[in-house]
């Protein structure tokens, strides 16, 4: 089946849950002056699969983050955005400036590796390929900590694209990801560069409920593959419904940014978009 988060407009499922947000918003007012003002933020909380109790939690926690320690990274991004999409269209540089510890990952993290780029039906494919980052350099410069902001930066910069997005489409947008594992290493590479990509995809879990889309694990390498194959039955039906591996896509692209639209190479993203209306909304 096509996916989708909802089958259910998001203008229908803002009215379904209107007591909810309500809540919601009177929790985030508590806790800050400038609580977000955008239904979807609080709407993805109500999508959650929990129940009351925990969604008002979690929800308590996030806007403590987002208004304590995580407040200089929604700060920027918010910035970060309104410069981007200033002229009607989207301009990455303000985005890429923005981001915590800018001067030292924008060195080794480029669009040649990582981009963000809209699928046909209106999601967000967050793409990287590691093996165009040299991961040993940049873990030199830097902690695992404030690389795992960084990622979490981009996750904020996603996440309210997505509401934007889905207010405007009244469909509700999600952040699918394609990781690219063409090149990658076997044995070596940084451990610590893995563990800051993990350490941030925990946390944006917890902060951006019911955004994630299907992720692609492209092009694995023989060995890995069977393995993958091997561990997939082990976890929950929930993840293995969104967990797709396969070979093809992206092979013939040497850098990342050839796949965005109109800066990049046409055929090479139309390939591309056929792969994943192939593989996510068929």
């Amino acid at each position: 089946a096509a996916f989708s988060l909802s089958d259910k407009p998001v203008s229908t499922l803002v009215s379904e849950n209107a007591n909810k947000i309500a809540t919601l918003r009177d929790i985030a007012t508590s806790i800050t002056s400038d609580a977000p003002s955008d239904d979807v933020f609080y709407l993805r909380y109500c999508l959650a699969d929990v129940d009351d109790d925990e969604m008002k939690s979690r929800f308590e926690s996030t806007m403590k983050w987002r208004s304590g320690e995580g407040k200089s990274i929604c700060d920027a991004a918010k910035t970060a955005i309104g410069e981007a999409t200033e002229s009607g269209g989207w301009n990455n540089d303000p985005v890429q400036k923005a981001a915590p510890f800018a001067s030292v990952v924008n060195e080794y993290i480029t669009p040649s590796s990582i981009v963000t780029t809209t699928t046909r039906v209106g999601d967000l494919a967050f793409c990287i390929r590691a093996s165009n980052i040299d991961d040993v350099e940049l873990m030199k410069k830097i902690s695992v900590e404030d690389l795992s902001d960084f990622f979490v930066y981009c996750k904020e910069v996603n996440a309210a694209v997505a509401n934007m997005r889905s207010v405007e489409s009244d469909r509700l947008v999600s952040v699918l990801t394609a990781n690219d594992l063409s090149g990658v290493k076997l044995v070596g590479g940084e451990a610590s560069f893995r563990k800051a990509l993990s350490a941030s995809s925990k946390r944006g879990n917890e902060l951006y409920p019911t955004l994630s889309g299907p992720s692609l694990l492209l092009n694995l390498p023989k060995l890995l593959g069977a393995l993958a194959k091997l561990f997939t039955p082990l976890f929950p039906a929930e993840v293995r419904k969104r967990i797709k591996f396969e070979q093809g896509p992206l092979e013939d692209v040497n850098d990342m940014s050839e796949i965005l639209a109109g800066s990049g190479d046409a055929k090479k993203r139309e390939d591309f978009m056929d792969s994943l209306d192939e593989l996510i909304y068929s």
